[in-house]
């Protein structure tokens, strides 16, 4: 059984260390059907696998309740 995974990347605003990076991948990888969140912080750029497509809404909402904002898709 194969699985598919969709990979979609955000602009997120305000990261600039290590531990923003981690904050915004652990309210991330929170919601569900996510698979796996790499945050860079020096492009502000956040790559989410998931098993399915993600509302922007509720990645606007995870990144909003890390303390950060979501910028869109890109």
């Amino acid at each position: 059984m194969s699985t598919t995974v969709v990979s979609a990347v955000f602009t997120v605003d305000g990261m600039s260390c290590g531990h923003c990076e981690r904050t915004v991948s652990a309210g991330i990888a929170a919601l569900p059907g996510v698979i796996d969140v790499v945050a860079d912080a020096p492009s502000g750029r956040v790559t989410v696998a998931s098993a399915q497509p993600l509302e922007e809404a509720a990645v606007r909402g995870a990144v909003g309740g890390a303390g950060f904002t979501l910028v869109g898709r890109v």
